[in-house]
């Protein structure tokens, strides 16, 4: 299982249900060293799982305050689905959480 660090829509379990088939637990957690700003994403696809046109995104800001958020831990399918959703927006980098533990975040492309 990885984890993966959602600060945006892949809390919402309508997003978990139609990319995983399940809700997926949340662990809250922080993340520091990047700051949210807002994308329109291009993919229509995540639009319709989503509901939403614009979505959050994080770039690199060693200032910035932590960003609260949830982990989730995912099987290899799971996360190949959320890579997927994600889309050219975005890529997955690893990072070390607030609480110590490691894992995935999605970041601005």
């Amino acid at each position: 299982m990885d984890r993966l660090f959602s600060y945006g829509t892949l809390q919402l379990d309508h997003v978990q249900l139609a990319l995983f088939g399940r809700t997926i637990p949340m662990t809250p957690d922080t993340l520091a060293g990047f700051r949210i700003t807002e994308i329109e994403t291009r993919d229509p696809a995540a639009v319709a799982a989503s509901g939403v046109e614009i979505h959050k995104a994080l770039v690199a800001h060693a200032a910035a305050p932590d960003i609260a958020g949830v982990l989730i831990e995912l099987s290899a399918e799971e996360l190949a689905a959320a890579d997927d959703y994600e889309g050219a927006d975005y890529r997955r980098v690893e990072v070390t959480f607030g609480s110590g533990r490691s894992g995935w975040v999605y970041i601005r492309a």
